[in-house]
């Protein structure tokens, strides 16, 4: 029995030790310089699935170009070519980036919080979102699973109509927007 018990107590004792941590009361170790790629990461936003940005949650202009700056090849042209056609047409939209998409809204204190227009970017297509759409004359072409909204894909090589969509977007402006 003596045999049993001294096992026992070895392990109990066992258990009990502090274990040792390896490099403990070591010098701390330097940061390794970063490399091009990671030095590239934090310079361009990482793409999401379909080479959509990923941009942190922002109101103002500065989110939206940032946004716009970071659309994959030739997506970051149509996508200046359409913030330039909304802000031309509805003097004073408000922006913001959410849920990694830029969205417009219209000014005033009634229009606080709500969104008329929101672009995504998926791999061969920018997708124009307008929550209102079911309202607009003519509808755009895009149906969607929701009765309001409707949607314009622009795709590459694709021409839009400039005065259309301009058209649009002062028609969904001048609707109840959609709260987000």
């Amino acid at each position: 029995m003596a045999k049993t018990t001294s096992r026992k107590t070895a392990k109990v004792a066992k258990k009990a030790a502090p274990k040792r941590v390896v490099g403990s009361g070591s010098k701390p170790r330097k940061a390794q310089p970063k490399s091009k790629s990671q030095s590239r990461s934090a310079e361009k936003p990482a793409l999401l699935s379909g080479g959509n940005p990923q941009i942190a949650k922002g109101y103002g202009d500065a989110p939206v170009q940032a946004y716009i700056a970071a659309m994959p090849g030739w997506k970051s042209n149509v996508g200046r070519r359409l913030d330039a056609l909304i802000v031309r047409t509805v003097p004073g939209v408000r922006k913001a980036v959410k849920w990694n998409s830029p969205l417009y809204g219209a000014e005033g204190a009634e229009n606080e919080g709500t969104w008329f227009l929101g672009l995504h970017v998926f791999a061969k297509y920018i997708k124009v979102a307008f929550f209102r759409g079911g309202s607009l004359r003519p509808v755009p072409p895009g149906a969607s699973k929701q009765k309001e909204v409707r949607y314009l894909d622009i795709r590459e090589g694709d021409g839009f109509d400039e005065a259309q969509f301009a058209a649009w977007v002062k028609q969904a402006s001048q609707l109840p927007g959609e709260k987000m």
